[in-house]
């Protein structure tokens, strides 16, 4: 079966993108991993892979010209096959000709007959069919991370069908419906476009092999339909619960991550949440027997084990969806915006006192990155220009000052946002900061947590750095890194004492900031941190 691959979202701010070169052209033979055509983006030219083998029958873009994302850019089938359903009837054109560029309108609106005509035709009368959802802005493709719902199993409206993994975290994903699960359109573990079908819902025994062939997944995502019965027997014969394979007991994200954490065998937990789902307060709860404690402190974790290295053998661990995003991300921020750095030295004397006098208060307890979040908070209100954002034509000033944190994860590094930073005390920040943390490293943050960053601060001070430089996180135009406070010796009223100091590096996008402008806005953060009661002022 022919399929239409669309203009490629290649950046978080591209709108449509020009082919500056095909290296196919119609009738050709593609192969999966050849290289389609080179697309130039708003921040790069970048080669196109095709995911599928084929011929290539149709070329929607001609070179040289542009079209808007999500339009027809090719369609690939088998040699001879009739397209005309997928071209509103137009032949196919050699590359080249006029006739292949479409207004993003009419691409639109063919690729919505296309979907029409693949999975809505034969639709079953009661039969409901979800598709990927859209979770982020940004988000053009998601990953079906597990499955907590198998084919054949009763679904209620509400009901957790499957946690889907986003371009920036893992999300809950709720059904609509009732129904029974009739098809799983996207199989564990693999990922498929926005808006292609997930999974088909209706009555127990309705036929549906026909309908929602999924689009462009990037592993196959049906099994042999004999083999699905044999499945699920497998599945009812042996609770989830007491499975050998981690991977198909029913657990929330958080209690996955508290058991990791803790060294929990989730497959001795006896889940409380529906349906025998393990939640937080099982794992908080859960005593292990004398002979299972014995086993575990005599025996590595899994994880250990997992993650150990054997001399002389190289193992192969694949990207989760979160490593590929940050990895294209931040090497379009580096290509893309002409970085340098600013570096100054913090006299934290007068912060350590204030810090002190703060954490005296009942029910209070702050860190040295709180302080420094507002300060930089603060300190952005003055210097409206870092806290700017490059827009090819123009820059945009940002009205609100939201600023991201950088927090590791086990996949790599995710960015949540404390919106309207400045109008935050330290005890709104310190909680914020902790919560949202907490959750980044469980897989609990919503997609909306991570979005709207304008300024973005780094620490790896409690790692014990003193300096180091960051990669700025589009679309802001600049990012703090924070090293250690460490004791070092400095002149004081002419004498030589011991100081306190901490070092800062600024990396600014010299597009929007100017050298003098990331000083001035260093020069503020200093005084602020330097004296914390200007804050007040």
């Amino acid at each position: 079966m022919a399929e239409v691959i669309t203009m490629p979202r290649l950046s978080d701010t591209m709108t449509e993108g020009k082919v500056a070169k095909w290296h196919k052209k119609v009738g050709d033979k593609v192969k999966e991993g050849d290289i389609l055509a080179e697309i130039e983006t708003d921040k790069a030219v970048q080669d196109f892979e095709s995911e599928m083998e084929g011929t290539l029958l149709y070329i929607g873009v001609e070179e040289g010209a542009a079209a808007a994302v999500d339009s027809v850019l090719a369609i690939i089938g088998n040699e001879g096959e009739d397209i005309s359903g997928l071209t509103g009837g137009a032949a196919a054109p050699a590359a080249g000709t006029s006739e292949e560029k479409k207004t993003e309108e009419e691409s639109k609106t063919e690729n919505n007959a296309t979907s029409i005509e693949q999975t809505t035709a034969e639709v079953p009368a009661g039969v409901e069919m979800i598709t990927m959802p859209r979770l982020s802005d940004t988000m053009t493709e998601g990953k079906v991370a597990k499955w907590h719902k198998n084919v054949g199993d009763t679904v209620k409206e509400g009901d957790l069908l499957a946690e889907i993994e986003t371009d920036k975290a893992v999300q809950d994903f709720e059904s609509e419906f009732n129904g029974v699960l009739l098809k799983q359109g996207v199989e564990e573990g693999s990922a498929a476009p926005v808006d292609s079908v997930l999974a088909i819902i209706g009555p127990e025994g309705t036929d549906v092999s026909a309908v929602g062939a999924p689009k462009a997944a990037t592993q196959p995502s049906e099994k042999p339909a004999e083999q699905k019965p044999e499945a699920k027997a497998e599945e009812k014969a042996a609770p989830a619960a007491n499975s050998s394979s981690s991977d198909r007991v029913a657990i929330s994200p958080l209690a996955k991550k508290m058991a990791q954490d803790k060294g929990v065998d989730i497959n001795s937990v006896n889940g409380s949440g529906e349906n025998g789902r393990i939640v937080k307060k099982d794992i908080e709860n859960y005593q292990p027997s004398k002979a299972q404690a014995q086993s575990a402190s005599s025996a590595p974790a899994a994880a250990q084990v997992a993650l150990s290295f054997v001399q002389g053998e190289d193992t192969e661990t694949p990207n989760s969806q979160v490593r590929n995003i940050i990895a294209k991300r931040l090497a379009e921020s580096k290509f893309s915006a002409p970085h340098y750095y600013l570096m100054v030295e913090i006299n934290m004397d007068k912060a350590i006192e204030a810090r002190k006098e703060i954490n005296s208060l009942p029910d209070t307890k702050i860190s040295f990155n709180d302080m420094i979040i507002k300060a930089t908070a603060v300190a952005l209100r003055k210097h409206p220009q870092v806290n700017s954002s490059w827009a090819g034509d123009k820059i945009i000033h940002r009205g609100n000052i939201n600023v991201g944190v950088a927090v590791a994860i086990p996949d790599g590094l995710v960015v949540p946002v404390l919106k309207n930073t400045d109008q935050m005390n330290y005890t709104q920040i310190s909680a914020a900061v902790k919560d949202m943390a907490s959750r980044a490293k469980s897989k609990g943050l919503k997609a909306n947590e991570m979005e709207g960053s304008t300024f973005s601060v780094s620490n790896l001070g409690m790692f014990g750095i003193e300096t180091f430089t960051s990669i700025i996180n589009q679309p802001n135009s600049a990012i703090l890194s924070v090293g250690a406070i460490v004791e070092k010796p400095i002149v004081k009223d002419g004498q030589i004492v011991v100081g306190n100091i901490m070092k800062l590096s600024l990396a600014c996008d010299h597009r929007v900031v100017d050298g003098a402008t990331g000083a001035q806005f260093l020069q503020t953060l200093k005084t602020y941190l330097e004296s914390p009661l200007t804050l007040l002022l």
